[in-house]
């Protein structure tokens, strides 16, 4: 698979590229708004570097990874697809879900794959639920808790994403760009409509114009519970924070933390340790997923359509929280 990288300025160009490596694909060409992020980007990681955007779609690509700020990244968007290329699309992709609408209708128009990185969908305790399913022993889901809290916003700013931090930009703070994760977990795996029972949205700590924590509750049709937090309010700038993922079922408990997962399973009465994948490293099983997809011929594990769901249902949070 041949892949370029275009808005390798975004803070997870590096993890992209380390994906596509890992997943055994090969960079074909990198490209910026700003051609003094692309040549060092280049330099530094040993790839070929665009002046022209439309110079990394002669190099004949299989994907394109978007990435960008949210003012910019929609009509990238439409030029990829104009070109017929199958794209990741990195988040925040648009500053509204009208701008990510814009967007969708461009894709089913032309019946385009989009995989969106939401990479813990991949994560352990997901992997092994859907083991216990196939084999008849997950049984019902009671509730869910999706925790990231990171170190403070002022990383954005040292990352030169500075625009993180302006909600007419970023759509929001830490439920926008943290949250989504959460929020897109408990969409994965609710009944019916998700229902917001409560929301709060606030700076607690850093005095930015977007929220530094999120916690909001919600409910689904057969009354399942999910709870998402998310924050820049972890006492770190290093890399982790708190993350926390668990999920109850009628006959297991799972846990991930990132660094260590379990699956605690009532019928045998075991309790057993998962191999844990970092949430950093995520990308890479996201990206061995979307090439074995676009091979076959299948649909993304995370489609556009998920994200806009993930999208509405946060601006359902920021107006409750509101009330």
């Amino acid at each position: 698979m041949r892949v370029c990288l275009l808005g390798v300025s975004h803070w997870h160009g590096g993890m992209h590229l380390d994906a596509v490596r890992s997943s055994g694909g090969e960079v074909a060409a990198v490209w910026d708004y700003d051609p003094r992020s692309s040549a060092a980007f280049a330099r530094v990681h040993d790839v070929p570097a665009c002046a022209r955007v439309e110079e990394a779609f002669e190099a004949g690509p299989d994907l394109a990874v978007v990435m960008g700020s949210p003012e910019d990244v929609p009509d990238l968007a439409l030029k990829v697809l104009s070109a017929g290329i199958p794209m990741v699309l990195e988040k925040p992709a648009a500053s509204t879900t009208g701008g990510l609408t814009r967007i969708l209708e461009a894709v089913r128009n032309r019946d385009c794959f989009v995989a969106v990185p939401l990479p813990n969908r991949f994560g352990p305790a997901f992997g092994a639920m859907a083991a216990l399913e196939a084999e008849g022993r997950l049984g019902k889901i009671a509730h869910g808790h999706f925790r990231i809290v990171n170190g403070p916003p002022q990383r954005y700013r040292e990352d030169g994403v500075g625009w993180m931090l302006d909600p007419m930009i970023g759509g929001g703070g830490a439920l926008r760009n943290l949250g989504i994760h959460g929020i897109d977990a408990a969409l994965s795996l609710a009944q019916g409509t998700l229902r917001i029972v409560s929301a709060s949205v606030a700076n607690r700590i850093h005095d930015e114009p977007v929220e530094d924590h999120a916690h909001v509750v919600l409910c689904d049709d057969a009354g399942t519970l999910f709870t998402v937090e998310a924050g820049y309010t972890f006492a770190s700038m290093a890399p982790g924070g708190d993350f926390e993922w668990r999920i109850a079922t009628g006959n297991a408990y799972l846990i991930d933390r990132g660094e260590t997962a379990q699956c605690a399973t009532l019928d045998d009465g075991s309790i057993r340790m998962l191999a844990p994948e970092h949430p950093s490293t995520r990308y890479r099983l996201f990206m061995a997923d979307t090439f074995d997809r676009l091979r076959s011929g299948e649909r993304p594990t995370v489609s556009l359509e998920d994200y806009l769901a993930a999208m509405e249902v946060i601006d359902a949070a920021y107006e409750k929280a509101k009330a």
